[in-house]
């Protein structure tokens, strides 16, 4: 196994990348690509998806991951994740060529990455794992979806601290009851940006895989904008939106494992 840090083009514009070779004794037929969320670079959060590229590639599949226009060690514009189609393109060609022995590439992302590759409909992709994919529209207000509210009211109520404070009239009771009517409100109003998420992965034949941190608004927004009862849906309890508890640590990779080897 080794890493070997590159340059390819989109668009004339040079981008930098990362690939991990699968082991030496592996065969390295499945690869993986991480597209990263946010403003952030393909080492990710506190070096976390290169961590993750390091033991993916140890089971024995490469990995490739890159900076889009614009950010990290990459030149261009920075012009977000809505229009990352191209960078995402330009990657699983350079990851092919440079890995000639894959007969097929998995696409991984968190956050607005998920929904990048949602958007850009997988094209070059033989198989989707999306992780908490954002799809919160620009809100003034901040309000977090009902989905949200009720898993917050839920973990309060397992807190016998929480309960003392609320028999012992430590607990604000006209905000409980806003809350509580927040709680109950329907999750009738799909975001645009869901919409068109859903639209880009509907004629996409290879397998789909939803992972969802229970503990993180995104996840929870996720679902309130999603198909109630999807099946491709796996959750993970207790787990933060980047996975940084040991559990969900283990249980991102095993999930990606997991498909991988399918």
């Amino acid at each position: 196994m080794s890493r070997m840090p590159l340059t390819f083009e989109c668009q004339g514009l040079p981008l930098a990348g990362t690939l991990d070779t699968a082991r030496d004794n592996a065969p390295g037929k499945t690869g993986l690509l991480i597209v990263s969320g946010g403003n952030e670079i393909r080492s990710g959060t506190f070096s976390g998806q290169s961590r993750l590229a390091a033991n993916i590639a140890a089971a024995g599949f490469p990995v490739f991951r890159f900076d889009r226009r614009g950010i990290g060690d990459s030149d261009g514009e920075n012009r977000g994740f809505r229009n990352s189609g191209k960078d995402i393109a330009a990657a699983v060609a350079a990851f092919r060529a440079l890995a000639p022995q894959m007969q097929q590439v998995f696409g991984f992302g968190n956050c607005d990455a998920a929904s990048a590759l949602m958007l850009s409909q997988g094209r070059g992709l033989d198989g989707l794992i999306l992780s908490n994919p954002w799809t919160i529209e620009d809100d003034a207000s901040g309000a977090p979806p009902p989905t949200a509210i009720r898993s917050r009211y839920a973990e309060k109520l397992k807190n016998p601290k929480e309960l003392l404070r609320l028999v012992t009239g430590g607990v604000d009771m006209r905000k409980l009851v806003s809350g509580l009517r927040q709680a109950a409100a329907s999750n009738q109003d799909i975001t645009p940006l869901a919409r068109n998420m859903a639209a880009g992965i509907e004629g996409f034949n290879g397998p789909i895989r939803f992972l969802l941190a229970a503990r993180d608004r995104t996840a929870q927004a996720f679902e309130s904008n999603w198909m109630a009862h999807d099946p491709r849906i796996y959750r993970c309890d207790g787990a933060s939106h980047a996975y940084v508890e040991p559990h969900a640590k283990q249980w991102l990779e095993q999930q990606i494992l997991e498909v991988l080897k399918t």
